[in-house]
């Protein structure tokens, strides 16, 4: 097509609408239309191709314009989050980005840091796993309520030392090699599932003790709430987030998703954990024999409650998880 600009009316060069004494081009047409289009609606913040940050779950997470659209009085963005499965790609407003500058990443960084802080907090402060004694007479119990609270705590690291036996340290470090060497990942659902074998302890601490005492239930009902508050906050490897974030929805609780494999995980965090809880000696011994017991009684049933194997995520799955990497 040759150039219309110099308003000629050359027929072997351009398409014309015209009559004698009035000559449009196409080209002419196209750039009225596009004038108008542009007139009639507010320029987008965000362009095609653009890096940004897009607010998802509560946080920024670094994503790209794949598309703008305006409709319905209103500009929307088609996005993609780096590093996710394109399943995760949505429409979003422009109330949910921010331009990706270094202001805006240090204010992603903060906000990251922030809400983690709230986690750990709330899984410090969630269970207090109280312990009933029978055998403490209330003369005891009144002897014990004088005392300086700083007399009754004792040095918690001493008390608090978990030691995991090595059969089930084994099964952390392979743990840690199919998730961030084979870019594998547990499978969800698990079964059982925490609360199962929660409750699996009961039910053999009852037989083997004819009268359960009940500080094993108090217990077992502190572990899965320390675990649901710990798991997003300290418990999974970078690659399993997104993973989380579509396991867990509503009101299911991660006690009801997980199993072991990131239950014994939560075992090498309670140390730094429990530091933080003013549990009195008395009180703190208790819980100590009782999760040393609780780990004899995981790796005692290892082979029923621990996959061997884990699960090879489909393809763009495996490659989100490289990408994390």
């Amino acid at each position: 097509m040759g150039s219309s600009d110099t308003g000629l009316n050359n027929d072997d060069d351009s398409a014309t609408v015209s009559d004698e004494s009035n000559t449009e081009t196409d080209s002419d047409m196209r750039t009225e239309t596009d004038e108008e289009c542009q007139s009639s609606h507010p320029p987008s913040v965000f362009v095609n191709d653009e890096k940004v940050l897009a607010f998802h779950s509560g946080q920024y997470y670094e994503a790209k314009v794949i598309r703008a659209l305006y409709e319905e009085n209103k500009w929307g963005f088609f996005v993609h989050y780096t590093g996710w499965n394109k399943t995760w790609d949505e429409w979003v407003g422009t109330d949910r980005l921010l331009k990706h500058t270094e202001e805006n990443v240090q204010k992603q960084k903060a906000l990251k840091e922030r809400l983690e802080m709230e986690m750990k907090t709330k899984a410090v402060q969630a269970p207090q796993m109280k312990l009933r004694n029978s055998g403490v007479s209330r003369g005891r119990k009144r002897k014990n309520d004088n005392l300086n609270k700083e007399k009754d705590l004792v040095p918690l690291e001493k008390l608090v030392n978990l030691q995991i036996p090595p059969t089930l340290k084994k099964q952390l470090v392979d743990d840690c090699e199919f998730i961030t060497h084979q870019s594998k990942l547990v499978k969800l659902p698990r079964a059982p599932n925490v609360q199962d074998i929660c409750k699996k302890y009961c039910e053999y601490r009852s037989k083997k003790d004819v009268m359960m005492p009940e500080s094993t239930a108090e217990i077992m009902k502190g572990l899965r709430c320390y675990f649901d508050k710990a798991l997003p906050a300290m418990l999974l490897y970078k690659s399993e987030r997104q993973q989380y974030t579509y396991a867990i929805r509503d009101d299911v609780s991660p006690s009801m998703v997980y199993g072991a494999e990131h239950l014994l995980r939560l075992f090498v965090k309670l140390p730094e954990l429990l530091v933080h809880a003013n549990i009195e000696e008395e009180t703190l011994t208790e819980l100590h024999q009782k999760l040393v017991d609780f780990l004899r009684f995981l790796q005692k049933n290892q082979s029923a409650f621990f996959l061997s194997t884990y699960h090879v995520p489909e393809d763009s799955e495996a490659n989100t998880i490289k990408q994390d990497h």
